[in-house]
C-alpha cells in the first residue's frame, strides 16, 4: 500500500518535469532555469528558491527510483543534499518567504520518507542521509521562522 501511495504521489506531482541528474545539458529548461534563478538570486530570496528546487528534485528522484534508475536517482539525491547545504548557508533572519520555505521543506521531507518506505535495500542509504539532512535544514529554517 505504501509503495502504491508513493507511486501515485510521484506520478501526480511534477508530471511535466523529468530530469536526469547526470548533467547540465540533459536537464529540462524549467529545472535548469530554476537552478540558475536560485543561484543568482538575492540572498533574501535564495532560501525559498532552494527549497522549491529541492522539492522538484525530490519528485524527480522518486520517479527515477520507481522506474528502476537507481544511478540517476542517487545523483539527483546528491544534488538535493548539495542544495540543502546551500539552504543551510542562506538562512537568515531577513530571508523572504521563510515560512513558505519551511512548509515546502516539511512536505518534501514527508515525500522523501514515503519514497524511502518503498525503496529497495540498496537505495536506502542515500535516501536516509538525504532525509536526515533535509530534516535538519527544515528544523533550522523553522527556528528562524520562530525568531521573527
Amino acid at each position: 500500500m505504501r509503495f502504491l501511495t508513493t507511486v501515485v504521489i510521484s506520478t501526480l506531482s511534477l508530471t511535466c518535469v523529468y530530469a536526469p541528474a547526470s548533467g547540465l545539458d540533459n536537464r529540462p529548461t524549467a529545472l535548469a532555469a530554476l537552478q540558475a534563478k536560485a543561484d543568482h538570486a538575492q540572498p533574501t530570496d535564495r532560501c525559498f528558491l532552494y527549497a522549491e528546487l529541492i522539492s522538484q528534485m525530490t519528485d524527480i528522484a522518486g520517479k527515477q527510483l520507481n522506474s528502476g534508475d537507481s544511478g540517476r536517482a542517487s545523483e539527483t539525491l546528491k544534488l538535493v543534499q548539495r542544495y540543502a547545504e546551500k539552504i543551510d548557508m542562506s538562512v537568515r533572519n531577513d530571508s523572504k518567504r521563510l515560512r513558505d520555505a519551511e512548509l515546502l521543506l516539511q512536505r518534501t521531507s514527508l515525500r522523501l520518507k514515503g519514497i524511502l518506505g518503498g525503496a529497495s535495500y540498496e537505495d536506502r542509504p542515500v535516501l536516509q542521509v538525504t532525509l536526515k539532512q533535509l530534516n535538519q535544514v527544515q528544523a533550522q529554517v523553522m527556528m528562524q521562522v520562530f525568531k521573527k
